[in-house]
Order: structure tokens, then sequence, then C-alpha cells
């Protein structure tokens, strides 16, 4: 969602930005966008919920390939329907192969082993 919210808000301050003379008045606009402030909320409360999880016992050698994996999946079809992003079919394989990757570990994922 973080991702998402990020790109939302650099469309939308898009022409703000990319003037040749970038005054601090855009800069400060664009920092204050709100979409841009959910964002950074966004990934803030990831990273608490992650680090949530691995207290329970997650083990970090499966949940940041699990996590990053399946970020990587919701941020590619979520950019696809968001933004009408094209997804080519070798990228759906390639969502295949992750999603196949993704079952294979999680099995484990709550063992703890210290």
């Amino acid at each position: 969602m973080a991702n998402i919210l990020i790109k939302a808000s650099s469309l939308k301050d898009k022409e703000a930005i990319t003037t040749p003379d970038i005054g601090t008045t855009s800069i400060i606009l664009a920092v204050l966008n709100p979409v841009f402030i959910g964002g950074l909320a966004s990934f803030g409360l990831a990273l608490l919920a992650y680090r949530y999880v691995l207290g329970q016992g997650l083990k970090l050698s499966l949940a940041y390939p699990v996590f990053t994996s399946v970020g990587f999946i919701i941020v590619l079809v979520a950019s696809s329907f968001i933004f009408r992003e094209k997804l080519t079919l070798l990228q759906w394989f390639g969502i295949a192969f992750i999603l196949g990757g993704v079952w294979m570990t999680a099995s484990q994922m709550f063992t703890v082993n210290n």
C-alpha cells in the first residue's frame, strides 16, 4: 500500500516538481501532500507489524524473502489495476513462480530454531 500511495502522490505533484526551477515551495508542497504522508505512514506501520511478527517467533531467514515476494506481487497487481500498467505474460509467469516459492517456504515460517 505504501508504494502505491507514494506513486500516486508523485503523479499528483509531477508538474510542480519537474519544472526547471524547483523552488522550496514546490518541495514543501510535495512533502506535505496527504497522499505522500499516508505512504510514509504505511511504511512505518508495515515496519512495526514486521517487527511484531518477528518477535512472535517468525524466522527472519524465511520472513524477509516471503514478505518481500508477497509485497512485490501486491505492487505489480495493484499497479496494473490502479495505474493501468500493463503486465506481460512473462510477468504473470514470474508471479506464479513467486507464489510457488512462497507456498513452499511458508509452511516452515513459524518453526523456531534458535
